[in-house]
């Protein structure tokens, strides 16, 4: 089993329907075609160098991945995490979508964490 969550590069005043809404977009296939956005490339860089997502080490035992690689799109990645991925690599992601203001959304019950920023 695994489970998946995603990190999204939103308008600083999107609402967590907006977030979802973007999700469903992607699901269907649809993907803006622009530029990557420097957050989102930020983020996958600085994951996937702690938790590669090609090569060996993607699928060695204790990667914390149930599929690589990651999806990546211009404004998010998504991630599916294997069920017994490390609280660090989980932590990780929080810590890594907090620090470049990004909208976390947990596909498992559709909860959107925002940024703090947003939040405070």
């Amino acid at each position: 089993m695994s489970f998946d969550l995603v990190v999204w590069a939103m308008n600083p005043t999107a609402a967590p329907d907006e977030v979802r809404a973007a999700n469903a977009r992607c699901a269907a296939g649809v993907h803006p075609q622009r530029p990557a956005d420097p957050r989102v490339v930020a983020f996958y860089d600085a994951l996937t160098s702690t938790y590669p997502d090609r090569g060996p080490r993607a699928t060695a035992p204790g990667s914390p991945w149930a599929s690589t690689p990651l999806h990546a799109a211009a404004d998010h990645i998504q991630m599916r995490l294997d069920e017994n991925c490390p609280d660090v690599v989980l932590e990780t992601v929080e810590r890594l979508a907090a620090e470049l203001n990004l909208d976390l959304l947990d596909l498992q019950d559709g909860t959107v964490y925002p940024p703090p920023a947003r939040v405070a």
